[in-house]
Parts: C-alpha cells; structure tokens; sequence
C-alpha cells in the first residue's frame, strides 16, 4: 500500500504541481494551504509523509515541526525551502524533518527525496514489528533482535567484539532474516551510537543518481542540479553509513567507494576537491558477494575491504528454536497495534510452524501472525486461520516444490534439509545409519545436523 502524504504550502500552483507528480506515481495525496490547518489533518488522518514549505502564515514548517513533535505524532517530515535558504532548511532537520528539497524543484528531485523517505517508512515499520519497546520475554532478546538459539547467540557475540571498533562490517543472509536490526545494534552499541544513523537501499535508487546520493554534487554537475548537495557519507559523518543491497551498486560507483573507504574522503560529483569523513561503513546482501565477483558483477578489491568482519544471518528454517519466541513477540506486537487480546496459539499451530521452512523468514512469519490475529474468531490462533502452504508443511517436499523460490543453491539447502530429517526419523536418531541411507560420510551427517538444528530428531 503506497504511503499517504500531506502537502503544506502556501503557495496553490505548488500544491498542484506536487499532488500531479505525486498522484501520477500511485501516492495518496492530500493538501493544505498552512501549518495550522495541516496539523488538524494531519491529527486526524494520520499521514504517513509531510511535505510542507519552512516559510509560511499561520504557522510555518519550523513551527509545525515543533508541534509534531511536541505531540509525539508519528509521520516524516520533507520540507521545501527557497533556494538560499539552505541554513533554514537545516534548522529544519535539526528539528526532526527527515529531508530537504529547494524550490524552484524538479520532479525527479521531489520523487528520489520521497522515494528515500518512503524506503526509511518500510524500514521503520519492520522493525516496529521486529523491536517492540516491551518484550514478552527479555531473555529471547538481544537490542530487538529476536532469538535465544545457539546460532543467534554466537550473532549477539560476534555484534558485542565488533561494535567498539571502527572495522568495516558485512552482513550476509537472506531477505526477512533481519540484517538491517544488526546493523543498527552495531551502531547503537558503539562509541558512534550519539552519531548519525544513516541507511540506504543501493537497489532501490537509480544507477544514474546514486554516485549523487552517496557523494553528493555541485551545483551545474549535470542536468537539474540546481544546487549544492551533501551526500549520505557527509550525512553520516560520525555516525554509521548502512548500506544495504551493496551488491547492487554499479561496477562504477563500487571504484568510488572503494576510494571513499581507503581515503575516508569523498568528492562530490563535479567537485575536484576532497571532503574528509569520518563514517563507520556496514554493508549487507542477501546475494553471495564472492560469487559476485567470481562472474565479475562486484570487485574483488572492495570485496574484502568490506568483508573485514563478516557476519552471516541464518534463514528461519536453521533457528526453529526461535519460532515459539519470535511468535509470542509477533502477537504481543500485534496485540498493541490492534488492541486485541490474543493470548497465543495452540500447539497444533506451532507444530506446523515449526515444520514449515519458511523460505520468506522472519517477515513471512510475521506476516503470518498478523493475519492470525486479524482473522482468529477467539482468544488462540488455531490452525484454520494459517495460510494453506503451512497447513501443508507436513508435506515438506510438496510444500517445497510448490513454493516460488526459484534458487537453485536455496532449493538444495531445504530439499537436503528434509532428506537428513527423514532418515533420522527412519533410523529413530540412529546417526551411522542413517548417513548410510543418505550416502554421506557420518562425520558429514554429524556437522549438517548442528547446521540444520536436527540434533533431537528420531530421538524420542
């Protein structure tokens, strides 16, 4: 669902070229002419985005931004500032807007700066869901990370020895598993935590603007740069710069990064003079760097400055310990969201759960609860309110095959999962046999069990 925002300017012919450009790219638009009238919508209908001019009657942007936060209310903020008005725009963020824009604007500016601001909302809302302020159980936590399973705990020791230092950090895992929470609990536990925190999708911002976006340009660099403008590593200058989806940044920009990170200095597009930063670096994929660089699409130079300090995420279906807590957090979250009372789910359920593979992880389970909370006729998510292929995880080779994972590497991982299963069962936890039945040698069997969390299997 796009994201709802309010314009508030003065100014009606702004209004207008804001709401077309917007409502063209599918966002819910409402308007208004002042700060006062603005924050009665906004009160009562709740936007998602603001988007309103620093100078105006009856109460201007700075004023406004004061009230919201003076009433706590949850929305971001964009303002619009006249060009040369840069120090009243900064005043602004200072105050909690989240971005600027100048006028006269272009509309691929006004739609990146919406665009950020919308990838930050998506961010925000996972992890309102993955770091509620209240936790069932605190000793299943760690900084809002979810989890008490052996693998998670050897995350939280390798997050505790790398957070007070400055070393480079990669984290690797696939989509849903959490990367962006360990990259914030880095940077919240380390002497950089007062600092910044700035993250950004490299997937999701454009080839020809990201060299723009991390580095900023000069005025006249290219078409539409109209201005001056400071990119996230100036942004994030003693603090943490997040840079999630590395893989996805162009063979070109990767050159420049790689400078940035050797110099820890920058150089704004069309600028020739360096700009010093200080910025701790954390980057994540859900793509195999190495292999990347294998088929030539990463660089292997910047490979291994990045992978300094690797972390790898394991997939939900490797921490099925974790599931019991990672449901009663979902529904303790969901309970406060929704104001509804649901007290758990029933052990029929959470067998299935625990036997479903889950290749959508974490944010498939969450999405799984909140559809329990909201269809559940009592007190108690029961079986008839999961979604079909759940129902079906007892089946796990059907269920397998009827999902739309299309990974080869991610296919094998789970189809072996399910055969190591089997013939421990088989074998009723016999482990010599069973890597007999499997044609793999028992020390192997041994490891990919630990690997898998298989180790009670066929023992009852």
């Amino acid at each position: 669902m796009s994201p709802s925002i309010l314009i508030i300017d003065d100014e009606e012919d702004i209004r207008s070229i804001l709401a077309m450009h917007l409502k063209k790219e599918g966002y819910k638009v409402d308007a208004s002419p002042n700060g006062e009238e603005g924050l009665k919508r906004l009160i009562a209908r709740g936007h998602d985005m603001v988007i309103c001019d620093v100078r105006m009657p009856v109460m201007g942007g700075l004023e406004l931004l004061d009230e919201i936060r003076e009433r706590e209310i949850d929305t971001t903020v964009i303002v619009m500032s006249a060009f040369g008005n840069k120090e009243l725009a900064i005043d602004a963020i200072k105050r909690g807007a989240y971005d600027y824009f100048n006028k006269p604007f272009t509309r691929d500016e006004v739609l990146l700066t919406v665009l950020k601001a919308e990838e930050r909302l998506k961010l925000k809302q996972e992890n309102a869901v993955l770091k509620a302020a209240t936790q069932p159980d605190p000793s299943h936590s760690f900084e809002g990370i979810i989890g008490k399973s052996e693998l998670m705990q050897k995350v939280y020791q390798t997050i505790r020895k790398v957070a007070s230092s400055r070393s480079t950090v990669l984290i690797a895992g696939e989509s849903g598993t959490g990367k962006e929470l360990v990259a914030r609990a880095i940077h919240n536990l380390s002497p950089q935590a007062n600092g910044p925190w700035v993250a950004i999708n490299c997937g999701a911002i454009p080839e020809a603007l990201i060299e723009s976006e991390l580095f900023g340009h000069k005025k006249g660099a290219f078409t539409d740069a109209a201005h001056d403008k400071r990119g996230l590593f100036e942004e994030a200058s003693g603090g943490t710069l997040f840079l999630d989806e590395i893989a996805e940044l162009p063979l070109n920009t990767q050159v420049k990064l790689l400078r940035a990170l050797q110099e820890q200095e920058i150089r704004r597009v069309g600028e020739n003079k360096p700009i010093k930063v200080n910025v701790r670096i954390i980057a994540a994929s859900l793509h195999n760097l190495s292999e990347r660089v294998q088929e030539g699409l990463f660089r292997e130079d910047l490979f291994y400055r990045l992978n300094v300090i690797p972390i790898e995420l394991p997939p939900l279906h490797r921490r099925r310990d974790d599931i019991e807590a990672l449901v009663d957090h979902f529904i303790h979250v969901q309970n406060a969201r929704q104001g509804t009372n649901i007290k758990g789910v029933t052990e029929e359920a959470l067998e299935l759960m625990r036997n479903y593979a889950w290749p959508g992880n974490i944010r498939e389970l969450q999405n799984c609860i909140e559809r329990g909370v909201v269809l559940t006729g009592g007190d108690t998510i029961d079986v008839d309110v999961l979604p079909e292929r759940i129902k079906e995880s007892n089946d796990e080779l059907k269920q397998l095959f009827s999902s739309d994972e299309l990974s080869i590497k991610k296919m094998s991982t789970m189809l072996e999962r399910i055969l190591i299963r089997r013939a421990l069962e088989k074998t009723r936890g016999n482990r010599t046999n069973a890597s007999k039945l499997l044609e793999i040698s028992h020390r192997a069997l041994l490891y990919k069990i630990k690997d898998y969390g298989l180790e009670t299997v066929g023992m009852d």
